[in-house]
């Protein structure tokens, strides 16, 4: 029983030597993609958004590549999804309100 705990704890620590380099790159882009936006990036946010606004305007849209239209067709379906997921979970059911 004690070179089975020996075994175990041995796998454990290669475990979390192997893992150590995948989890600092983890944290280091949690860091900056998971912080709520800050009011100096407000000034950023607008100009995006005047710039979509104006693209759909004038038609700028239409010169993407393909690359980028599914790319953008990408991050719109995971917008809406999530904005799906977090409707059930305030729900708290999945098709409809309990009246």
């Amino acid at each position: 029983m004690a070179s089975l705990a020996t075994k175990g704890s041995g796998l454990v620590n290669r475990l979390l030597v192997q893992a150590r380099p995948q989890l600092d790159v983890f944290l280091k882009y949690a860091k900056v993609e998971l912080t709520p936006p800050t009011p100096a990036d407000i000034p950023a946010i607008r100009q995006s958004i005047g710039n979509i606004v104006k693209g759909a305007k004038t038609g700028s849209y239409k010169n993407l590549t393909v690359r980028e239209a599914w790319l953008n067709t990408l991050i719109t379906a995971e917008v809406i999804f999530w904005f799906y997921i977090g409707e059930c979970i305030g729900k708290r059911h999945i098709v409809g309100y309990n009246v």
